[in-house]
């Protein structure tokens, strides 16, 4: 990494200049050894950043990190000293941007820092909740144990996103190309009927005059149209940028019909595996809560498990806070209170993990296959309708002779 440092010289002269170090430490120590008195440092940002340029375009993949840790925990069980271990697995790398950030960790491991300490620096690439295991795996010298639970974690959720990825895509793909093919049809076909009428002086039926007249307002305002649509678009998508907007829209995401529950039921079992895999290291309570909030992917969740440990601190347990939120169903709380009096949080957490993902992987196979018939049904009407529409027309046309 390259620092940009203001520092005094022997001389006592204010010097400027930048260095190449591993790490703030590292950098520090570079410049003492050349007899400089650091006044600031930090990281160099360039105008224009190739390397940050490069990574946006070379994301690193959750499959690519649970491999990285399967990997990592067999060469330490090989007995392969951890430096070591980082530098083969940065040769395997094929993505850039986790090449370059192995080097950055292999560097930071071997100025003395932990591993655990080195990940932190990159939270886009590596959770800090995940981080946070992995440094309890290295004070109870159980890291290998540690990688391996967290890449069958970091699996089972990534296997659930792409699960609820793949099943909206294809509707959407499919709704797309209904409504372009709908929209196409009723600004460009329909719309002959009309100048057909127009040049015969026969009157148009009332349901091709409504289709038509439609068609024809979109054709000739088409670029207005698209233009506040765009404009729609981006105030939402600035909105949802906004913490305000976020928690809006993670409402929004839990309250949809269908899909909403889906998505409630993964985020309690996430939230309690996650909760049950702390557990598991040792972790005291308070911490555990506050890792749970960190890593929570939905800002409804967050405040509620905000609001949990707040009630916690006062001494109120964990699952009379739970009780109070409807966001947390009544068989989590049942059974987190059922471990709380018999010591088995860690237990029955995960028992109430499997459960919701389960109800989730049942209800979401049923939207599946509830979708092909709601997508014909809604497509055949549209369809339908430009067909009443056209048959309308042209019996009218014949008519009028």
């Amino acid at each position: 990494m390259v620092y940009q440092y203001v520092a005094y010289n022997t001389k006592g002269e204010v010097v400027k200049g930048k260095l190449s170090a591993a790490s703030d430490e590292a950098a520090t120590e570079l410049l003492g050894y050349a007899g400089y008195q650091t006044v600031s440092l930090k990281a160099y940002v360039p105008f224009f950043n190739l390397d940050k340029l490069t990574e946006g375009l070379s994301q690193v993949k959750p499959t690519e990190i649970i491999l990285l840790y399967r990997q990592l925990a067999m060469l330490l069980e090989s007995g392969i000293d951890i430096a070591t271990c980082l530098d083969l697995l940065q040769q395997q790398a094929s993505n850039r941007t986790l090449k370059k950030i192995m080097h950055e960790v292999a560097s930071g491991v071997r100025s003395g820092n932990q591993l655990s300490t080195v990940l932190e620096k990159h939270p886009k690439i590596f959770s800090p909740m995940y981080c946070r295991l992995l440094g309890v795996g290295e004070q109870s010298g159980d890291l290998e144990t540690v990688l391996r639970h967290v890449a069958d974690y970091m699996e089972k959720e990534a296997a659930t996103a792409k699960e609820t990825k793949g099943a909206l895509m294809m509707p959407v793909i499919t709704s797309v190309i209904a409504v372009v093919v709908i929209g196409l049809m009723m600004m460009f076909i329909l719309p002959t009927f009309g100048d057909m009428y127009s040049q015969l002086g026969v009157e148009m039926p009332a349901i091709a005059k409504i289709v038509i007249g439609i068609g024809e307002k979109a054709k000739s305002h088409g670029m207005y149209l698209l233009l506040g649509a765009l404009v729609i678009v981006s105030a939402v998508f600035l909105y949802i940028k906004t913490p305000g907007g976020r928690y809006q829209w993670d409402k929004l995401l839990l309250s949809l019909p269908l899909m909403g529950r889906v998505r409630h039921l993964i985020e309690l079992a996430r939230c309690c595996r996650s909760m049950s895999l702390l557990f598991r290291t040792g972790m005291p309570l308070p911490e555990i809560m506050s890792l749970a909030i960190q890593s929570s992917g939905n800002r409804v969740m967050a405040k509620a498990l905000t609001d949990v440990q707040q009630d916690m601190v006062k001494g109120e347990g964990l699952s009379g806070p739970m009780a109070k939120n409807k966001i947390f169903l009544p068989m989590m709380v049942q059974m987190v209170k059922v471990g709380e009096e018999t010591g088995s949080l860690e237990t029955t957490l995960q028992a109430v993990a499997k459960s919701y993902e389960a109800e989730a992987e049942d209800k979401m196979h049923a939207i599946i296959a509830l979708i092909p018939v709601v997508l014909t049904v809604v497509m055949g009407g549209g369809v339908g309708l430009l067909a009443v529409t056209m048959v309308t027309a042209m019996t009218g046309m014949m008519e009028g002779f």
